[in-house]
């Protein structure tokens, strides 16, 4: 779609005539969409309906501003704006509704997001990246409210980089920095603190962003006066309003119903935003909402008589209508016929998308039957098999677990049977689950050839007389490396600008590199992290710096829901390669002590968590991540940066492997696994339990998600017949997650002699100065006692007992 023709000029009354009507039947099929998506979801064909009735006309208005080479970050309501991209087909529509997960039938999601949610796709389908100014792009939508906002500063921030930054390769992913971030938010989200602190940031960084606010005065069933100050979101961001002396936004207002002056305003801050670069709010007033928030509810329950008889009266479908009439563009009559038209390809695309999604699983229930039938007549069980076949074949409409379900259950009858029928059916479940949960369970990580885990190690060499710098200077070089090589490569962050980072491992930078590439950004991890987000969409390989992982717990809700789980919700058809760079463990304190992995690894599963012991190790990864395209969060050891290490002859090569465990130390008593700052302590402990006759083998893990891939780990235990998880984090943290995988996933279990032992920090957060680390997290003495308590179970005669 191109830019809308100006509505006074360039266009005779005939194609105006042409594009009204082609508007008005986008925004007829969208709501006759909505009103049979709310049917399907109450007759039980779908699970959640929740749809963007009453917002079609500025949705239209909003898609003519918008060009081939712009994102959207949107809610769950944009699906007329979608169709007026031409990125979503009625049957798309209900594929979605219906959770198909077949992604050339539901390219939103697969099946894996409810309907409304919506993408485009920015990946073939070998992981590379197709010309994204070539076609209208959308970001993969999420729930949470207000989390479209971060990703939104930084698909804007890519433009502001792309134009001002030389040397970057932009063939795919701009032109010139012209293209817009769109967004847009329900007015009662917009009392999310991330809508304020991406309001606020977007105005600090001048990026082409307009963020669209749809107010229909409620918020689920909550009135905009429990909402809102003064109950109006564009009266009280006034304050951003740019003038001539200062920088900020460009606010506009208008009617959520007034075709001709949405399309104007749309126009208007487009403009504004692509050429000058300068962010837009647009307030689009008097909404309404048709059909309540969702499926859970009616809106009688909440609004007044008064409030929804007016809400008929100013329905957007029906004011563009009644002015189409008035402007002798149409008919009453002709308006009825084209209404009667769309209503009828609704109904027949809502039908073969049903079908479409239907029949597969048809397919395998005829399947099951006739194999229950054969099970039924060889099994001394065949009567009560034969119930559940005759229970299979009543369900006119099946799901997959229906299926399985009874499949599984006759299994059951034939527990103790060896037949050639049984063993048919053990097989068919087997294939349908192998079929089957890939749908639902691919692409939590890249399954391409640039997947992390696939960059192989490159070693740190050294000269026979290498020097011994601070850990931070490696890091420093290496950054400096990276910046000098890749040109798509930035780092932002507090402090991380002008004063070099806080442990100044980016010392002298920004003077080198230039203030865009090593920024510094307000206190703000939320949006920092949705910054990396969104350049990571578009092709920039950026590194967000959280200044301390205790702070990184500000953005956890947009890493765990928003970065974590890209590559899942779009089944491989986005990613965002971004780089979180933080610092723990060990610093003394409640507030500082940097330890919390638990959390971490329970809520970003979808996210590599890297724990290098050095800055070495650190500085391998970096070079490792920026050749794959998995996120990753890199957690440097807070103690480390002053650590004398020798200087590598190969900074520039040096990898990390994802996912691989190293063996620091061998030993034949008793496996050791730790990592971080704590591993440091481990090594100095071993050298003490030498004198008393135990023999340590220490492994670092390096890395928490994945975790040891090559099962490392197991042949260890299967030579010591022992294992202790050691670490920081609170007991039942990091250390159980640990535990788990050297269990239950590398079944190490069968090699131990003695119970598998964890020791960690105290439940309590660290009390402060040197007497509350040792009091709050493992001590050397703590680690010498715990190893040898062990070896005393199993020969106390050798290890008499201490205390």
């Amino acid at each position: 779609m191109q830019p809308f023709s100006d509505l006074k000029n360039n266009i005779s009354f005939e194609d105006f005539k042409t594009e009204v009507l082609n508007d008005y039947k986008i925004a007829v099929m969208s709501r006759e969409c909505s009103l049979l998506g709310r049917r399907e979801v109450l007759t039980g064909k779908a699970k959640f309906g929740i749809f963007g009735d009453g917002k079609e006309i500025p949705q239209l208005a909003m898609a003519k501003a918008f060009v081939k080479g712009d994102w959207r970050s949107g809610y769950y309501r944009d699906q007329t704006f979608m169709m007026a991209i031409g990125e979503l087909n009625m049957e798309q529509f209900f594929a979605g509704l219906y959770a198909n997960t077949n992604l050339e039938l539901e390219p939103m999601s697969a099946g894996r997001q409810m309907g409304g949610h919506f993408v485009t796709h920015s990946l073939d389908d070998n992981g590379n990246w197709k010309d994204l100014t070539k076609q209208y792009n959308s970001s993969a939508d999420i729930s949470p409210t207000a989390a479209q906002m971060p990703r939104l500063l930084g698909l804007a921030q890519a433009s502001k980089i792309f134009r001002n930054v030389d040397g970057i390769n932009t063939n795919k992913f701009s032109k010139n920095g012209n293209e817009v971030a769109w967004g847009t938010i329900g007015n009662a989200s917009t009392s999310e603190g991330l809508f304020f602190e991406t309001i606020n940031a977007a105005g600090v960084l001048q990026v082409p962003m307009v963020i669209s606010v749809w107010d229909d005065e409620y918020g689920i069933s909550v009135h905009a006066k429990h909402q809102t100050t003064k109950e109006n979101i564009s009266e009280i961001l006034k304050g951003f309003q740019r003038d001539n002396d200062n920088k900020g936004y460009e606010i506009l207002r208008v009617k959520g119903w007034d075709y001709a002056n949405l399309i104007e305003t749309y126009q208007e801050a487009g403009a504004i935003a692509r050429e000058e670069h300068v962010p837009v709010l647009i307030h689009v007033t008097e909404l309404t909402q048709p059909q309540g928030h969702s499926t859970s509810g009616s809106h009688e329950r909440y609004k007044s008589a008064e409030r929804l008889a007016w809400e008929v009266e100013h329905d957007c479908n029906a004011k563009m209508r009644d002015w189409i009439i008035e402007s002798n563009i149409a008919t009453n009559e002709a308006l009825t016929e084209i209404e009667r038209g769309i209503k009828r390809d609704v109904r027949v695309a809502k039908k073969n998308a049903w079908t479409r999604f239907l029949k597969p699983i048809q397919k395998e229930q005829h399947e099951l039957i006739t194999i229950l039938k054969q099970v039924a007549s060889s099994s001394a069980n065949g009567v009560f098999i034969s119930k559940l076949k005759d229970s299979l074949e009543t369900i006119s409409e099946p799901t997959r677990k229906d299926i399985l379900s009874h499949a599984r259950k006759a299994l059951r009858y034939t527990i103790g049977e060896t037949n050639p029928e049984k063993k048919h059916l053990g097989d068919w479940i087997n294939t349908v689950f192998d079929n089957s949960q890939p749908k639902f369970s691919s692409h939590l990580y890249s399954e391409t050839n640039y997947s992390n885990t696939l960059i192989k190690e490159v070693k740190p060499t050294y000269d026979e007389n290498a020097y011994q710098v601070d850990g931070r200077i490696i890091l420093r070089d290496n950054f400096d490396n990276i910046f000098s090589n890749i040109p798509e490569a930035l780092v932002f962050g507090e402090d991380t600008g002008n004063i070099g980072d806080v442990n100044q491992g980016l010392e002298g930078l920004q003077e080198k590199h230039g203030e865009l590439r090593v920024a510094d950004t307000g206190i703000r991890e939320a949006t920092i992290v949705g910054q990396g987000i969104g350049m990571a969409l578009r092709g920039l390989r950026p590194i967000a710096e959280i200044q301390y992982l205790d702070y990184i717990l500000y953005a956890l809700q947009i890493i765990s829901d928003d970065l974590a789980t890209t590559h899942y919700r779009t089944k491989g058809k986005q990613k965002a390669p971004l780089i979180i760079r933080t610092r723990g463990h060990r610093l003394e304190g409640i507030w500082h002590s940097g330890s919390q992995m638990g959390a971490l690894l329970n809520l970003v599963q979808g996210v590599n968590v890297l724990v290098p012991r050095n800055m070495t190790k650190a500085a391998g990864f970096y070079n490792t991540l920026l050749q794959g395209d998995d996120p990753a969060i890199v957690i440097e050891c807070l103690n480390g940066y002053r650590l004398k290490e020798k200087m590598p002859n190969n900074l520039n090569d040096i990898k990390t492997p994802i996912g691989v465990v190293e063996t620091i130390k061998e030993g034949t008593d008793i496996t050791i696994v730790s990592y971080g700052s704590t591993l440091r302590i481990v090594e100095q402990v071993a050298k003490e339990l030498i004198t008393v006759g135990i023999d340590i083998e220490i492994i670092d893990a390096q890395s928490l998600l994945p975790f040891d891939l090559n099962h490392d780990i197991v042949k260890s235990i299967e030579k010591t017949n022992r294992v202790m998880i050691i670490d920081e984090d609170i007991p039942g943290g990091a250390s159980a997650y640990i535990l788990n995988q050297i269990l239950n996933t590398q079944n190490a279990y069968q090699y131990l002699d003695s119970q598998p032992k964890t020791l960690t920090a105290k439940a309590h957060r660290p009390a402060y100065g040197n007497d509350g680390d040792y009091f709050s997290k493992p001590s050397a003495e703590d680690i010498f006692e715990a190893i040898y308590s062990v070896m005393h179970e199993l020969s106390p005669n050798d290890f008499p007992k201490l205390r």
